[in-house]
């Protein structure tokens, strides 16, 4: 191995590759595994070296500002093959193997098994960690608050119907902030263990239901469309019932219960609008300035039309850009409505506090939830 220009240390591969026999080539592949295990270990030393450090200054163990610096300066590095879909797919597993070398770190999140909060969970976290799937967002949030576990993952932003209000309006009760955030195309998918044309019964949560029913009614129609009351009950009565049974769920779902998928993206067959969902990491803190962050408030205040005006005109006058606005009744008091607002900034930056205590000053409620880096959703591949 000897480093290029760059710094980067790269084996040296006989050239050219074409002319190498099979054999040769697999012998080099085996002498670059060996290097990688190597390397992995020694890495593998000083992060364990890193979470003594933390643990002795009560730092967090996950840190998602490093996290992903560390990934945008490997994707900059990279001049092979491999696609910074498959680069960030591998450094989620070896931080989540370096994350499970500290203790063992229990993630939260809305179950059952199967949904797609439990697709986004393991697309941040990786396969190492352990999942406690929980029936809803409350419970999540306690298990952090009762250190039963040391993050939640819960939804945050639909595409198609907004911001989570009954999550927001949790978390503004709550001592805990959000850290991170995972955006997550939804690919609702027809499973079964048997082939299409043998489907006759087709299960499925309400809410997928509603999401495939135009699919399912232009492809598989006369077929029985049952409700049950989760994916995992869904997936069960495929099992159970054999060969003639499919049912709609994410892909996770079609893995965890070993079935074979027969069609995907059925809540939109043409796929002209990606359905993208935000999905946040709640922790005990919100994640440290990066430079390039936001910051969710809930604001409230009593109904009126000036409230609304009052709050975009004094952060347009502070210079606080806003990523995203939205307004819902107060759960609880229908004379109050809340505002969210992610605005782009963290927690720490002068002029959110400023906008913090002006806003205070006027008597209405404001509650910020956290700072997390910002992230590019995910391409539709």
């Amino acid at each position: 191995m000897k480093a290029d220009v760059t710094g980067i240390c790269k084996p040296a591969l006989p050239a050219p590759l074409s002319g190498m026999h099979l054999d040769e080539i697999r012998q080099q592949i085996d002498i670059i595994d060996t290097d990688i295990i190597r390397l992995l270990s020694e890495r593998a030393e000083l992060v364990h070296e890193v979470g003594n450090f933390k643990k002795r200054n009560g730092l967090e163990i996950y840190a998602p500002e490093r996290e992903e610096a560390l990934l945008q300066r490997l994707l900059a590095k990279n001049a092979g093959r491999l696609p910074e879909k498959s680069i960030r797919a591998i450094y989620r597993e070896i931080m989540s193997a370096a994350l499970a070398l500290e203790e063992d770190l229990k993630i939260a999140y809305l179950g059952p098994e199967g949904t797609w909060t439990h697709q986004a969970a393991l697309e941040k976290f990786g396969a190492s960690l352990t999942y406690l799937p929980q029936a809803n967002v409350r419970t999540v949030l306690e298990k952090i608050v009762q250190r039963e576990a040391y993050y939640g993952v819960v939804p945050y932003e639909n595409s198609v119907e907004g911001a989570v209000t009954h999550t927001l309006d949790l978390l503004a009760d709550s001592s805990l902030k959000i850290c991170a955030q995972i955006p997550l195309t939804i690919d609702v998918c027809l499973m079964s263990l048997g082939e299409l044309a043998a489907i006759r019964r087709v299960y499925g949560h309400p809410g997928v239901i509603a999401q495939s029913r135009d699919w399912l009614s232009s492809h598989l129609s006369g077929v029985e469309i049952l409700e049950v009351s989760s994916t995992s009950r869904a997936a069960s009565l495929v099992h159970e019932e054999g060969d003639g049974t499919a049912m709609v769920g994410s892909p996770l779902t079609a893995s965890l219960n070993d079935l074979h998928i027969l069609a995907r993206h059925l809540q939109d067959p043409e796929r002209t609008r990606p359905q993208i969902t935000r999905y946040v990491v709640v922790g005990r803190l919100a994640c440290p300035p990066t430079g390039n962050d936001r910051t969710p408030v809930l604001i409230t205040d009593s109904v009126n039309t000036q409230s609304l005006l009052e709050t975009l005109r004094l952060l347009s006058e502070l210079e606080i850009e806003v990523a995203q606005i939205e307004s819902h009744p107060q759960a609880g008091d229908s004379r109050r409505l809340a505002f969210f607002v992610e605005l782009k900034g963290h927690a720490e930056d002068l002029a959110i506090q400023d906008a913090v205590r002006r806003l205070l000053s006027q008597g209405k409620q404001v509650a910020i939830l956290g700072s997390y880096p910002a992230l590019v959703p995910p391409a539709v591949g």
